[in-house]
């Protein structure tokens, strides 16, 4: 059971995601991730802006289309 870092670049502010692995007793669709911001300007761009943020994480990086 190993967690996934990635270091992602949303418009130009840096985070840190992790993604952990699937848990028992969880749906299949389901992930469990955490998103770090480098910096105090990429912590309030995440928290202005974190149902945007929620949505492309999703799309881009736990959902990817095989």
């Amino acid at each position: 059971m190993n967690t996934v870092q990635k270091q992602i670049v949303v418009k130009n502010h840096k985070f840190c995601l992790e993604i952990y692995p699937q848990r028992e007793g969880t749906n299949e669709d389901q992930f469990v991730y955490e998103i770090f911001p480098h910096g105090y300007k990429a912590a309030l761009y995440a928290f202005s802006n974190k149902q945007s943020l929620d949505k492309m994480i999703k799309e881009k990086y736990l959902y990817e289309k095989k």
